[in-house]
């Protein structure tokens, strides 16, 4: 789940979405190894959210990622994959379809024909909005368990749902990546609650529009030994984000040894996206620079 979502950027919505340094030429910074995406918020201090794309461009980083996109008017979407487009810079995910979490229904887990059908309204309208932003990945969060349902139940409606959606989303070269959430700190209760689970469900789904998204904060919480858990479930991936543990901060303000994993995923060849689903552990431009620093470090490996 998405930083972002919990943390409103003030003024944000009010402010004019021009981008002052968009149409600036190369980045001057040495581009990273990998496609790390940082969102609206990484940079407040930089101004608006194109502002903020162009200051990211800027450092170096060649994605974005913004899980409220879908919420956008049309024009900003538009002009935010404009920019993104002006500085060579891809998009990450944005959120397709989420369970209302106050409420805590099971979605898609639930033998309930009208929740499916609004999840798959959800999916069908969110290729727009992927088309618009040149996005090929979304997310999708598969909801909380029913305790008066088996879970192997749960599990084959799941795959059912998520089957019929991969049919909508695979000819337009888009897959849902569904985020495992861990229990113990954030989501308590949720269905899908770590990469395991997930590659099971996509597995049992077999479409090219069903992958996994691999939160490493969420996994190092639920369940550790990332790298091995990575291996076993590669072949469903389609999508990583980092966040150290604790705190769900910039890598090397916790445990999480990301070098490593940077490492690894270079060696297995990934050029996707790698959203950073994570905040500054340090307020103002004084965190912005750390969050720049970190990334420079584990991305020398």
């Amino acid at each position: 789940m998405s930083v972002s979502r919990r943390t409103v950027l003030a003024g944000a919505a009010a402010a004019p979405l021009v981008a002052s340094s968009a149409a600036r030429g190369q980045s001057n910074a040495a581009r990273f190894s990998l496609h790390y995406a940082p969102h609206e918020g990484s940079f407040a201090s930089r101004g608006n959210r194109l502002e903020q794309i162009a200051f990211a461009a800027d450092q170096g980083f060649t994605a974005w990622e913004d899980n409220e996109a879908a919420g956008r008017p049309v024009d900003e979407q538009v002009a935010m994959a404009k920019a993104l487009s002006s500085r060579g810079m891809k998009m990450g995910v944005f959120v397709a379809s989420m369970p209302k979490w106050a409420q805590s229904r099971p979605i898609l887990g639930a033998n309930d024909g009208a929740e499916r059908e609004a999840f798959l309204a959800d999916i069908r309208a969110s290729i727009d909005v992927a088309k618009r932003l040149n996005a090929t990945r979304m997310t999708v969060v598969t909801g909380f368990l029913d305790p008066k349902v088996p879970l192997d139940i749960q599990t084959a409606r799941v795959i059912d749902v998520m089957r019929r959606a991969g049919d909508i989303v695979a000819p337009h070269n888009i897959a849902m990546v569904m985020e495992p959430l861990n229990t113990r700190t954030n989501h308590p209760g949720v269905y899908m609650q770590s990469i395991a689970q997930g590659y099971a469900v996509a597995r049992g789904a077999n479409s090219p529009g069903v992958k996994v998204l691999a939160d490493l904060y969420h996994e190092q919480i639920q369940s550790g030994n990332l790298i091995p858990v990575l291996d076993m479930c590669w072949s469903e991936i389609g999508y990583i984000q980092f966040g150290d543990n604790p705190g769900r901060n910039e890598p090397g303000s916790g445990e999480i040894n990301y070098a490593t994993i940077v490492r690894w995923l270079r060696g297995r060849g990934y050029a996707g996206v790698i959203g950073m689903e994570h905040g500054n552990s340090i307020k103002g431009r004084a965190g912005e620079e750390r969050l720049i620093a970190a990334y420079r470090t584990i991305d020398a490996v």
